[in-house]
């Protein structure tokens, strides 16, 4: 009697889904937005903050928020790549390959999946992961980015043009810039093209305003009857954190208001303290310096929220925004100053892990709904596919967030589970989140050797202290709390498999330096 009454639930679940996101008997179509080291509080309706996001935040009223989706780590420095093998993979970071940079063909894209469920799948912008899966993945393309070169440089961005064989080679690579009449042009890239950032809004157009007027393109373009799936992957707010002066002109650095973890310098070595990103400003971090950056990055977030304008106004125009699924998501945090951190190499909430995921579009007759559920990017392969009624790949293992979604539960996780490297691990469950470093260094690891680090242990009440700033670990009635998160820690890193025989994964092995 009761698996009969789970079953006729399941049916109700999946009929009640598809009449809440799309239309009768038509397939939704459905854009993926990806934005670059935007943390969460870098959407205004998500955080309060000062930072302009009208667009965004109207993704958000119409639609569905998640407010505590969260990468689950990186095994590399540039933590994008992980986080898009997790987004287009639907597998944790422990069961993809090394660090994420190659997605063998076993490994279900969601651009398969949906060519799979007879969708055309177009892809504009940045792909940060093997030329193999990206061919695969996708029917058609424009203005690709990240086959190989970079001028660091939203100005001089390298594009490619679409290549269905997956043969982007470094010699295909162009600049689009303004000639002498204004207009937008091609141009080779030349010895004198030295890495930036060097460009202006005069030299040629900013790589958000290039991705979005191609994705809405393709849309105004689109006259076959088939649904479409594209993913939109923009380059902002990565650093160098450039807009145009429009938008500069809207953040006076010395009207911001830091964030309350701000820090001129974090407190110990977290294991990896030097590297370019913490190299963009000079120690200490002074009030002065984080109020620029986080100007710079308020200025280029709103100029990438009036490119995703254009996006959702192209829906509009040509008739389809009332049957697209919008799927809006950020692949990391970012620190700009936090806790005396520039980059997004940590596991701190929003300055490494913490990124906004809004379900919106016409496609969807929930508005103005936030969710607490506990989520990971790389659930949100598995929630698209059940929201579109298609099947899930067996190769996926993130949770499907339909059934909080449809308040059949509060919960499809009870804790998550975060790794950096091998520097840094942390696990959240209820209001606590237990944070631990060992600072073995690289050559400590490539030697193989059983080299104990010294260990750094954090507690933060997460939920009344969500920016992490008072540290509870060295009060003596968390003692045991500490010892059973602990425990429960360890558990969930063998059963993920976070050790060094993991043989799918990257074989970093936190846990050999680890000292009890």
């Amino acid at each position: 009697m009761i698996s009969v009454h789970k079953h006729y639930i399941l049916i109700v679940l999946t009929f009640f889904s598809f009449q809440v996101f799309s239309q009768k008997e038509k397939k939704p179509n459905v854009i993926v937005i990806y934005t670059d080291d935007h943390r969460f509080s870098g959407v205004h309706s998500l955080s309060g903050a000062a930072v302009k996001t009208p667009n965004i935040d109207n993704l958000s009223e119409n639609g569905i928020t998640f407010t505590n989706t969260y990468l689950m780590g990186s095994f590399s420095g540039a933590t994008c790549i992980p986080s898009r093998a997790m987004l287009h993979t639907g597998r944790n970071l422990f069961k993809l390959k090394g660090d994420g940079r190659q997605i063998p063909e076993t490994h279900v894209t969601l651009g398969e999946t949906f060519q799979k469920a007879g969708y055309d799948t177009h892809i504009v912008g940045k792909w940060h992961n093997d030329n193999g899966s990206l061919a695969r993945s996708f029917d058609s393309g424009d203005k690709i980015m990240g086959r190989g070169v970079y001028l660091v440089d939203h100005f001089r961005m390298p594009f490619w043009d679409w290549d269905k064989k997956g043969e982007f080679k470094k010699d295909d690579a162009y600049l689009l810039v303004y000639n002498e009449e204004g207009k937008i042009v091609r141009r080779a890239i030349t010895q004198d093209d030295k890495r930036g950032p060097t460009g202006t809004e005069f030299d040629g157009p900013h790589t958000s305003e290039i991705f979005a007027k191609n994705a809405a393109r393709f849309i105004a373009k689109r006259k076959k009857k088939k649904p479409f799936f594209m993913y939109v992957a923009f380059h902002a707010p990565h650093d160098p954190r450039q807009a145009p002066k429009e938008y500069r002109n809207m953040y006076n650095a010395n009207d911001i208001i830091l964030p309350p973890s701000y820090m001129p310098q974090h407190p110990f070595d977290n294991g990896h303290m030097f590297l370019r990103d913490e190299e963009l400003a000079p120690w200490p971090r002074t009030p002065e310096v984080a109020k620029h950056h986080l100007a710079d990055y308020y200025a280029i977030i709103t100029h990438l929220d009036a490119q995703i304008g254009r996006i959702i106004a192209a829906l509009k125009e040509n008739g389809t925004y009332d049957n697209t699924l919008i799927v809006f998501a950020g692949d990391s945090g970012l620190a700009v100053g936090n806790h005396g951190l520039i980059g997004k190499q940590n596991i701190y909430d929003e300055d490494g892990i913490h990124v906004p995921f809004i379900l919106s579009g016409g496609a969807v007759k929930k508005h103005g709904v936030k969710i607490d559920a506990l989520s990971y990017i790389h659930d949100i392969f598995p929630t698209v596919c059940n929201l579109t009624n298609i099947d899930i790949p067996p190769s996926v293992n993130g949770k499907s967030l339909l059934p909080v979604i449809e308040n059949e539960t509060t919960q499809v996780r009870t804790s998550t589970y975060h790794a950096y490297k091998q520097f840094q691990r942390a696990y959240r469950k209820g209001d606590y989140k237990l944070i631990e470093y060992v600072r073995a260094n690289d050559n400590d690891w490539k030697r193989g050797e059983e080299i104990r680090g010294s260990r750094v242990t954090q507690l933060f009440n997460i939920k009344k202290d969500p920016w992490e700033i008072h540290d509870l670990s060295f009060f003596p009635q968390h003692k045991e709390l500490i010892l059973q998160m602990q425990k429960e820690m360890r558990n969930m890193a063998i059963e993920l498999g976070d050790a060094k025989e993991n043989v799918e994964g990257e074989k970093y092995d936190f846990w050999d330096f680890y000292t009890n």
